[in-house]
């Protein structure tokens, strides 16, 4: 469920976007009227918004965003106004062309693929087409090596049957075909990349549950006693976002915000990727795990407006 929450009557997107250039104008930018109409918006209502504020003052509602905010607060704020299909295909884009590229870089393409409807992530693919005049698997293929470009490749160009059908034959055995690769260290097999690739959500969840009772440990427990390393990495978070992408979102607000300092990027992300999808489970999994809401843990961790949109975003009134 997501955790936006949007008037039952929202104004007009002609309305909204008068209020929100009222709200650039003058000696100060008025950011809590930002908060409160783009945080209190869903996709679509904030794309009508974009083009409207368009075609009535001939300028980006975005330049406009750029020119008056600055910080955590205009990144979260510009992720959160672009359409989701486009904000996901810059955010692989980035990962792509980063510097310096580690695996947990990757991860966003992984979320991107594994978590996210057929549709959806087929709409990224389309975005990153049109936005990059390449196609995503293309760019990962030029700028990742082997074994990780062939098990994201695989990821991002699969289109999953979306509803929920199982078959329990298949399901035990490709457990079996899964057990084999993983005791044999081939994490890269062609069966653990076709299966993770192909098969539809119910069915993989089918497919690992199967592997628990038969081999009496978790696929995850396996992919570890394979040692440390990226192609692991992926692997288990792959995993965790076709199983249970609320407990994966909850890891990674987690990961954001423990120790020294603050990881904005990743909790901006993880935040503004899934308040219109599934927060309110991942906030349930996040406190079933740490004993800590992730209002709490936003709290504790961020300040000023950056801290009040991303409320917002959680369903709290500001």
């Amino acid at each position: 469920m997501e955790s936006v929450t949007i008037p039952e009557i929202p104004p007009s997107p002609v309305q909204d976007s008068e209020t929100l250039k009222k709200a650039f104008q003058g000696w100060g930018t008025d950011e809590k009227a930002l908060i409160r109409i783009l945080g209190k918006r869903n996709a679509s209502q904030r794309k009508m918004i974009a083009q409207t504020y368009q075609q009535i003052y001939n300028q980006s509602l975005f330049d406009s965003l750029r020119s008056e905010l600055s910080g955590h607060f205009l990144k979260a704020i510009l992720l959160w106004t672009n359409d989701p299909p486009e904000r996901d295909a810059r955010l692989i884009n980035d990962a792509l062309k980063a510097k310096k590229k580690g695996v947990k870089d990757l991860h966003v393409i992984v979320e991107v693929a594994c978590a996210s409807s057929p549709h959806h992530l087929m709409a990224v693919r389309k975005a990153y087409c049109s936005l990059f005049d390449c196609s995503v698997e293309e760019d990962i293929a030029s700028n990742i090596q082997l074994p990780l470009r062939k098990i994201l490749v695989r990821l991002v160009s699969s289109y999953r049957y979306d509803k929920e059908v199982v078959d329990m034959t298949v399901a035990k055995l490709e457990a079996t075909h899964l057990h084999e690769s993983i005791k044999n260290k081939e994490l890269d097999h062609n069966h653990i990349v076709w299966i993770l690739g192909t098969r539809n959500l119910f069915q993989l969840r089918a497919t690992f549950a199967c592997y628990k009772q038969e081999y009496s440990s978790t696929i995850h427990q396996d992919i570890l006693k394979c040692g440390k390393g990226d192609l692991q990495d992926l692997l288990r978070i792959a995993i965790l976002c076709i199983e249970c992408p609320e407990k994966h979102f909850a890891e990674v607000i987690r990961a954001s915000v423990y120790g020294l300092g603050t990881d904005e990027d990743l909790l901006t992300r993880a935040i503004v990727t899934r308040a219109e999808v599934d927060m309110v489970k991942i906030n349930e999994e996040h406190n079933k795990m740490y004993n800590e809401s992730v209002e709490d843990a936003v709290i504790g961790d961020t300040s000023g407006h950056y801290k009040d949109f991303l409320l917002t975003l959680l369903g709290k009134q500001i």
